[in-house]
């Protein structure tokens, strides 16, 4: 493989929002990396890095363009904090510039198209908590069924479902933390997914809510995007006959009858009307400095054959604190690992996940448990003899 390492110089992070989190920067800077952290303005970008206990520590710049071409040299990595939208832009401008890209959205059809062209550059994508840490969990329950069940032809129901939720409940049953506009017209997206051998798609996904159970505690979720396309990328085996396959969102019990109001509005279609209830929620129900959150993401997998059964669950159940918050910390650390990945030469050019494999989805999760971010795996496993492991 191609050594990288002595051609990095600079860490370039964009956005200074909420997903920044202390816990990321900080592991940059510790692995020898210089950082630019690239905010609205200087100001906004030194009020954030002081915010997060890191003033001084990293250099402060103005985003624009311009000055991001002019400051980047081959090597470097360029890390966009930003809505999706602006990821292709920023990735033609660090493969003109020999450059590298990350960030922890994921794949668009216009992200892989250019990281196809990449011959100096690494694209490290799919990096953060969801898309990311679902993905290692994932992996990790494919291998351990794919282990119990060996060649068997299987049924498999699998979902996977992840929350921002506030960790002390409002009547809303949510508070911002990111723009409100992006979670409302992520609500006007279909959403394609697999329940009882039928592929289904749900127009609008909260019509898809149903009722959840995570450790006793009842839940709503619904499905988003597409899910069918994530069997093949998690390597379920061709003798998996798939009965359900949801990912999809989490949210508190009764979140949908608190946002019945907002569903209609969604519903008229009315791009002004959106726009300005967005306004409205950002101001009545915004994620405070002095707000706790917490972040639930529960992967399973459930597989049956002629003469035997396993189940498989990987629950991740974290609270923020006055140091960071979860959202904060479960999307900045697990990107700037994959970074520190691009700053010591281990991935080759092309598009990347943040892991593609059960094995190196097991050096990821070490590296999050060795941090304090912990994944509880509960299996059993049942044969015709009525055995119970």
């Amino acid at each position: 493989m191609t050594d990288l390492s002595t051609a990095i110089r600079t860490v370039h992070w964009i956005g200074t929002g909420l997903s920044t989190g202390r816990s990321g920067l900080e592991l940059l800077l510790e692995h020898g990396a210089r950082v630019v952290l690239w905010g609205r303005t200087a100001a906004k970008a030194e009020q954030c890095l002081a915010a997060r206990g890191l003033a001084g520590r990293a250099g402060a710049r103005a985003f624009d363009t311009a000055a991001l071409a002019a400051a980047l040299a081959p090597g470097d990595v360029l890390v966009s904090m930003l809505p999706a939208a602006h990821h292709p832009e920023l990735l033609r401008l660090a493969l003109a510039h020999g450059a590298h890209f990350a960030c922890s959205s994921y794949v668009s059809p216009e992200l892989a198209e250019l990281a196809a062209t990449a011959e100096r550059t690494v694209v490290l994508t799919e990096a953060g908590l969801d898309p990311g840490i679902d993905h290692l969990m994932a992996h990790r329950l494919v291998e351990l069924g794919r282990t119990a069940a060996g060649e068997a032809a299987c049924t498999a129901d699998f979902t996977s479902y992840c929350g921002g939720l506030p960790a002390e409940l409002n009547e809303f049953r949510y508070r911002f933390s990111w723009a409100p506009l992006g979670v409302l017209n992520a609500l006007r997206s279909p959403a394609r997914y697999l329940r009882d051998w039928q592929v289904r798609t749900a127009p609008r996904p909260w019509q898809a809510t149903t009722e959840y159970p995570v450790a006793g505690e009842q839940f709503e979720v619904y499905p988003n995007r597409d899910s069918l396309p994530f069997a093949e990328q998690y390597d379920f085996p061709p003798q998996w006959r798939k009965r359900s396959f949801v990912r999809g969102t989490l949210r508190p019990a009764g979140w949908r009858a608190a946002w019945s109001e907002v569903f209609a509005t969604v519903e008229s279609g009315d791009d002004g009307r959106i726009a300005a209830l967005a306004g409205e929620l950002a101001e009545r129900h915004p994620m405070r400095e002095t707000d706790r959150d917490r972040v639930v993401l529960a992967v399973a997998l459930d597989l049956s054959w002629t003469d035997g059964a396993w189940s498989g669950n990987c629950l991740l159940d974290l609270r923020g604190d006055e140091r960071e918050s979860a959202m904060a910390l479960l999307v900045s650390l697990p990107l700037a690992y994959g970074i520190t990945r691009i700053l010591d030469g281990a991935l080759a050019p092309g598009l990347h996940r943040a892991a593609e494999d059960a094995r190196k989805a097991e050096q990821w999760l070490d590296f999050l448990a060795a941090r304090g971010i912990t994944t509880e795996l509960r299996t059993t496993e049942s044969t015709t003899r009525g055995a119970l492991l």
